[in-house]
C-alpha cells in the first residue's frame, strides 16, 4: 500500500474492525493468521532459491561460531548443511551466507 492510500484506509480498517462480532473476529483472525504464514513462506521460498544443493555456504551458530559447509538437502523451510567438522546442521536460508 503506498503511504498516501494507508493514511486513509488504516482509519477505515480499524473503523471496520470495530463493529465486528466476536464470531466474525475469530474468523478474520484466522484469515490473518493464514495470509501471514503464507507470506512468510513466500519469504522462505525465495530466500531457498538462492541456493543448490552441493554449493559451500557459511552460518554463525548459536555460539557465535562460523560454520562452514556444504548443502546436502534444501528442505521446505530450512536447508541440511554438513560441515567441515562432520557437523550436520538444519539452517534457515536468511541466515546462510555463499562461499
Amino acid at each position: 500500500m503506498s503511504e498516501k492510500k494507508q493514511g486513509v484506509e488504516i482509519p477505515r480498517i480499524e473503523d471496520f474492525i470495530k463493529n465486528l462480532s466476536e464470531k466474525e473476529l475469530i474468523y478474520l483472525n484466522r484469515l490473518v493468521i493464514e495470509r501471514l504464514k503464507l507470506i512468510s513462506q513466500e519469504k522462505s521460498t525465495s530466500q531457498m532459491m538462492r541456493f543448490n544443493i552441493g554449493e559451500r555456504v557459511s552460518f554463525t551458530a548459536p555460539d557465535g561460531k562460523r560454520k562452514q559447509g556444504v548443502i546436502v538437502r534444501l528442505n521446505k523451510k530450512t536447508a541440511s548443511i554438513r560441515t567441515d567438522e562432520d557437523e550436520n546442521w538444519n539452517v534457515a536460508p536468511g541466515l546462510l551466507r555463499n562461499l
